[in-house]
């Protein structure tokens, strides 16, 4: 497997304003579900990119529907889109719509969840680093005990890969006896709803008698808290986006870390590349690309993949001046000697 980790500064590297550039094309744009607030952050800086290259943005929202998914971008397609960016519901459910856009020469961004498909070009975070970083921050507060995995949905390859990354922290540990894993579950959409049912069972099924959850996004995570608050319990949670609930509970307490994937930069990656693959830049000259391998199939597609940035009570600062959360938002009930509050 290739463990591809690139920095942000790389994968955001100027493809704006470029001569590579041929203006007026359009570059439609695909989403699994725009329910999760992340989402929204990510396409206001890819439409940003995409209008600075002189191109339109269009776009579909499959509504948690890979059969609608599918429809959107035959609609797309028969648009006259140059290049599409899909955020892939179903990993597997997806490939006739790469077919259909590979047979009228339309270049695909897989944005942040893998398309295994060499005609794609990948672009995300490194989300077996995010998984290890959940884990390491969690293991810091919590080195032993009754550890509960909450993963993600099922048919998204980052559930996988998150898992991969926290068991390659606290693996060894789960084999010596000193961690043991006393409930694991996918959360079925990554909803926050189905994370608290599942955490709530695995309260039941353990008395309570639970010392660490590792949630794979900050959605569950608080789905996590809510069960874990309805009987009375704050333990090291951990989690991964950067929402803005997420970070207030950091700052509350109630969550041990939340992983800032800067949705502003992969974006605005996003549209830059589409861009540049859409005026017939090839995949291979996409700068700061390199060849990842590390899905399922083992199949090397040209990837970015950014580096993510653990936030906890030591440097939430970073959060607020970044600009992606106000000190308001960030501080409010705040426990004492958190960065930034």
């Amino acid at each position: 497997m290739n463990k591809l980790v690139l920095a942000a500064a790389v994968a955001v590297a100027g493809f704006a304003g470029s001569s590579v550039f041929a203006e007026g094309m359009s570059i439609g744009v695909s989403w699994a579900s725009f329910q999760e607030e992340r989402w929204k952050i990510d396409e206001a800086a890819m439409v940003a990119a995409i209008e600075a290259a002189g191109n339109t943005y269009v776009s579909a929202d499959a509504e948690s529907s890979s059969a609608k998914q599918l429809t959107d971008i035959e609609a797309l397609i028969t648009q006259g889109v140059d290049a599409l960016i899909i955020n892939a519901w179903d990993k597997d459910a997806i490939f006739p719509a790469i077919e259909a856009a590979a047979n009228e020469g339309i270049p695909v961004v897989g944005y942040d969840r893998l398309i295994e498909d060499a005609r794609t070009f990948y672009l995300t975070f490194d989300n077996v680093g995010v998984g290890r970083i959940i884990a390491k921050s969690v293991k810091a507060v919590q080195p032993t005990g009754n550890y509960a995995i909450i993963k993600g949905d099922p048919g998204d390859p980052n559930a996988m890969f998150l898992l991969q990354g926290m068991m390659e922290v606290i693996g060894d540990d789960v084999a010596a006896g000193t961690i043991k894993i006393v409930g694991e579950s996918f959360s079925d959409g990554w909803k926050p709803e189905n994370a608290q049912k599942n955490m709530e069972q695995i309260l039941t099924a353990n008395d309570n008698n639970v010392d660490a959850v590792l949630s794979e996004n900050d959605g569950m995570a608080g789905g996590v808290v809510a069960a874990l608050s309805a009987q009375g319990l704050v333990i090291p949670v951990g989690g991964q986006d950067g929402d803005l609930a997420a970070i207030n509970r950091v700052a509350r307490g109630s969550q041990t870390v939340s992983v800032w994937k800067d949705a502003r930069n992969l974006g605005k990656a996003a549209g830059e590349i589409a861009s540049a693959l859409a005026s017939g830049t090839a995949m291979s000259d996409i700068e700061g690309a390199s060849m990842f391998d590390g899905g399922e199939k083992g199949i090397a597609i040209n990837a970015i993949l950014m580096e993510p940035t653990p936030l906890t009570r030591d440097n939430l600062s970073v959060a607020i001046d970044g600009g992606h959360i106000t000190k308001a938002q960030a501080c409010e009930g705040a426990i004492a000697g958190v960065d930034g509050c």
